[in-house]
């Protein structure tokens, strides 16, 4: 067993949508970033890559690559996710925090995880999306930013798929 410890935050603009967890979020403002700056997913990838000592997303997906501008998260979370199972591992549990004075993510929070946990072929139940205010301190408090928080733990598996003792 692994664990990886996966963090994110983008600045929040007019002009850009608000992707999370590959869910598009009424507001009006989004995410400044390369890709489509879904830092929720971003996290995941981090932590991930860190439990399989992998690097770290911008190892693989840097923002100096034309090809992944406005890539979709979700996108770049299969591509992780392929590259962790052919390291030998798979997820067990997930814990992610959506730090974001506004708006109220919990109706997008099943969203979240439904896409989450069909590219990395787990259960729902493996896995948890929570999203906090910062009580309205320092630039996530005033809304001029998110950040995302991810906790991963992966379990070695054989060519099968099954757990490795």
């Amino acid at each position: 067993m692994r664990t990886g410890l996966g963090y994110d935050s983008h600045r929040m603009i007019e002009g850009r949508k608000l992707i999370l967890g590959g869910v598009e979020i009424q507001s009006d403002k989004g995410l400044l970033g390369h890709s489509d700056a879904d830092a929720l997913i971003h996290a995941v990838i981090d932590a991930m890559f860190g439990a399989a000592s992998l690097g770290d997303i911008g190892s693989h997906y840097p923002d100096t690559d034309e090809s992944y501008r406005g890539a979709s998260g979700l996108a770049l979370l299969k591509d992780a996710y392929r590259l962790v199972s052919g390291s030998g591992y798979r997820v067990v549990n997930l814990d992610t925090v959506i730090l974001c004075e506004s708006p109220k993510l919990n109706p997008y929070i099943p969203g979240m995880r439904k896409n989450i946990a069909a590219i990395l072929q787990m259960d729902e139940s493996a896995m948890s999306i929570k999203a906090k205010t910062n009580e309205g301190m320092g630039e996530i408090g005033r809304g001029e930013m998110i950040a995302c928080l991810a906790s991963v733990l992966l379990e070695q598996v054989d060519v099968y798929g099954q757990a490795a003792n």
